[in-house]
Order: C-alpha cells, then sequence, then structure tokens
C-alpha cells in the first residue's frame, strides 16, 4: 500500500488569529480540545515541545518546537514515546499549522507528515486519518467560545 506523504486539512475560526494562536499555546485551552493535554516547552526553537497530560502529568506526545511566529505559524516535531519507536529524529512527524485572516476571522491550514520517511508509517498514517477533524472541530468550538 502506498501511503501520502502528508495529511492537510484546514477550518475557518469566527475569530482573529491573535485568539487562535492564545487557543494554540495556552495550556487553559489545549486541554480543552487535545484530549486533556497541555503544552510543555520553553519556546525556544530546538527546544522541547511535549504534550503532557494535565491530569496524570504522563508525557503523550514528545517532539521539538522548529518555529513559532505569533499569530500566524506554529511547526513543531513529534513522536509517541509510549509507540515502541526508536526515539531518533527520523521517527518524528512534523505538524505545520498556519494561520491566515479570512473572511473576518481566520484560517487555520495543518499538514502533518511525512508519513512515507517515518517508521510504522502506514500505521501511524491510518491512525491520524481515523482520529478525523474532531481535534479541529474541538478547536475551533473553543476558539469561538472566546472563554
Amino acid at each position: 500500500m502506498t501511503i501520502p506523504r502528508f495529511i492537510e486539512s484546514s477550518i475557518h475560526i469566527d475569530a482573529p488569529a491573535s485568539r487562535v494562536w492564545k487557543v494554540l499555546t495556552a495550556a487553559e485551552y489545549t486541554k480543552r480540545y487535545m484530549f486533556g493535554c497541555e503544552i510543555v516547552s520553553d519556546w525556544s526553537i530546538g527546544g522541547p515541545f511535549d504534550w503532557k497530560g494535565a491530569s496524570d502529568g504522563v508525557i503523550y506526545v514528545k517532539g521539538y518546537l522548529k518555529d513559532a511566529e505569533p499569530d500566524r505559524l506554529l511547526r513543531y516535531t513529534m513522536i509517541d514515546p509510549h509507540s515502541g519507536l526508536e526515539d531518533v529524529p527520523a521517527n518524528y512527524l512534523t505538524m505545520t499549522v498556519e494561520l491566515a485572516p479570512e473572511r473576518g476571522g481566520t484560517m487555520l491550514k495543518m499538514q502533518t507528515g511525512d508519513f512515507t520517511r517515518v517508521g510504522n508509517g502506514a500505521t501511524r498514517y491510518q491512525h491520524t486519518v481515523a482520529g478525523g477533524d474532531g481535534l479541529l472541530i474541538q478547536l475551533k468550538e473553543v476558539a469561538e467560545s472566546g472563554g
């Protein structure tokens, strides 16, 4: 089976980019749409960018910050530290989140990949696709709720 290299999705959010950025990066918001996880990072490029369970303290996704331009771009690498995959750069996927003004709100675009170059890529691709757009829909709801 040939798997696509990347998964791309997007959603329009009726909120300014500054609000969407806050929802993407502040633990008080991330735990509301990211399965109860919050970002743990010192926000230095190349520094750790982990997703930790707010209630249990477990690191569910491990990664490194690649780029952060407030209100515009967030890019980080990621791996499930419990997957059994070797913790080497070649097994990390890259998540790129772009924000752009659109129709009085913000267009959020996400790209995840490259699935063809990482260990267990086909399975990781299938799991990501199976998750659907639920995360984007929940993120939109949090950003649009204003609170």
